[in-house]
C-alpha cells in the first residue's frame, strides 16, 4: 500500500498556505493516505460502517470477512444467504445494499472502472445510484479507494469537529468558513482532510 504520488507536493503546498496545516503536518510525520484499490471491498466496508461506531463497524466487518472466508468479492457475497449475512450483525437494509451491489457488479450494471474517467462530482453521483450509498459514502470511496486529491467531505462529523478544534470555531463551523478553507486547500483538500482527521484520531479510518 503506497501513499499517493501527490502527497509530498500537497504537504509543501498546504504548509505554505495555512499555519494550522503547517503545524499538523509537522506534528504527524508518520503515515499517509493509502489505498486498497478494491472497490467492492471498500463499498461493503462503507455500507457496514454506516450510522454505527467505529468499534461496532470493525466487529461486524470481521464477522462478515469470516463468513466470506476471507475473500470479499461479488461472487462470494452473491452466494451468501440473507440469514448468514444477518448473523454478522447486519440490518436488513445493509444486507439488501450489499446483495444488490454484488448483483450489479456480476450483471455489469455497475462498472467501477468507469469512475477513473469521471470528474469528482460525476463519480459521486454514479456511486450514489447504488443502494445504501449516499454522498458521504461516495466521497469516502473517492478518497480512500481512488485517492482523489481534492475531496472535502462536509457531511463528515469528524472533519467538522476537527475544523472546530483546530481553527477555534464553534461547532458546527460556519459554511462561509468551510468554503474559504476549500478554496485555500484546493487542489489538495483530501490531504488537508486526512491531517484534520489525524488531529482527533490516532487511527484514521480506512476503507
Amino acid at each position: 500500500m503506497r501513499k499517493p504520488s501527490y502527497w509530498n507536493k500537497a504537504k509543501a503546498f498546504l504548509s505554505k498556505k495555512d499555519k494550522v496545516m503547517k503545524k499538523l503536518i509537522n506534528n504527524y510525520k508518520d503515515g499517509a493516505l493509502i489505498t486498497r484499490n478494491d472497490v467492492f471491498f471498500s463499498l461493503c466496508k462503507s455500507i457496514i460502517g454506516q450510522q454505527i461506531s467505529v468499534a461496532a463497524a470493525n466487529s461486524v466487518f470481521s464477522k462478515f470477512e469470516k463468513t466470506c472466508k476471507g475473500r470479499i468479492n461479488a461472487k462470494n457475497v452473491n452466494k451468501l444467504s440473507v440469514q448468514k449475512l444477518k448473523r454478522c450483525g447486519l440490518s436488513r437494509q445493509k444486507v439488501r445494499g450489499i446483495k444488490d451491489l454484488a448483483k450489479r457488479i456480476i450483471n455489469k450494471e455497475f462498472k467501477p472502472h468507469l469512475i477513473k474517467k469521471m470528474n469528482d462530482e460525476e463519480a459521486i453521483l454514479y456511486l450514489a445510484e447504488l443502494r445504501q450509498i449516499g454522498r458521504w459514502s461516495a466521497e469516502m470511496i473517492l478518497l480512500f479507494t481512488f485517492n482523489r486529491s481534492n475531496i472535502w467531505p462536509l457531511q463528515d462529523i469528524g472533519l467538522l469537529r476537527a475544523i472546530s478544534n483546530n481553527y477555534n470555531k464553534k461547532y458546527f463551523p460556519p459554511k462561509s468558513f468551510l468554503d474559504k478553507l476549500y478554496k485555500k486547500f484546493t487542489p489538495y483538500c483530501s490531504v488537508a482532510t486526512w491531517y484534520l482527521w489525524r488531529s482527533i484520531d490516532n487511527e484514521p479510518i480506512q476503507y
